[in-house]
């Protein structure tokens, strides 16, 4: 968006700006006395997101996480992981949000990419899997032993998928139906 910052409201009188030394208090320079949060505004130099579908172009239907939109304007470089690459997207044709190509850099097929988390509208959270990554987390030993399991230790994504996305998620029947 190319401007410095940004007001956020509903964050005066937190404790949040305690902890965050790139957001501060400002009076509304209209008013001249309503006091509200500017954040100072970011820009990635790499997003990275998964979407329900893209085309080779770089156009993206992202569902309904508007946020992806914003992060792929604010970023230097955008890559895109997807469930599904057809042909051509338009925004019509988008499910929800929708990122131009002009935005996007990189575009990859990647069936289950979303994994642990889900995919909005097409299969939600692996349950088990996060536990387990919430379980990993409370240690550094044991975080460590979870990303060499599920990270370093992986070849490929398709690796990935065969060893750790649920079998009965990647039945053809049921990716037919639904």
């Amino acid at each position: 968006m190319g401007v410095p910052y940004v007001p956020v409201l509903g964050l005066v009188g937190t404790d949040l700006l305690k902890r965050r030394d790139d957001m501060v208090i400002a009076v509304d320079p209209f008013d001249g006395k309503t006091r509200t949060v500017v954040a100072k505004a970011m820009r990635p130099d790499v997003a990275a997101f998964h979407a329900q579908k893209a085309d080779r172009h770089g156009n993206v239907s992202c569902g309904y996480e508007a946020e992806v939109v914003m992060l792929a304007e604010a970023s230097r470089h955008v890559i895109v992981t997807a469930e599904t690459i057809v042909e051509r997207l338009t925004e019509k044709e988008a499910a929800g949000a929708f990122v131009p190509g002009i935005h996007v850099d990189t575009v990859a097929h990647a069936p289950f990419g979303a994994h642990p988390a889900g995919c909005a509208g097409l299969y939600g959270p692996d349950k088990v899997h996060m536990a387990q990554y919430v379980a990993a987390s409370r240690d550094d030993a044991s975080f460590d032993e979870y990303l060499r399991t599920y990270v370093f230790d992986v070849k490929d994504h398709d690796e990935y998928v065969e060893r750790f996305v649920p079998r009965h998620w990647r039945d053809p029947a049921r990716a037919a139906s639904g």
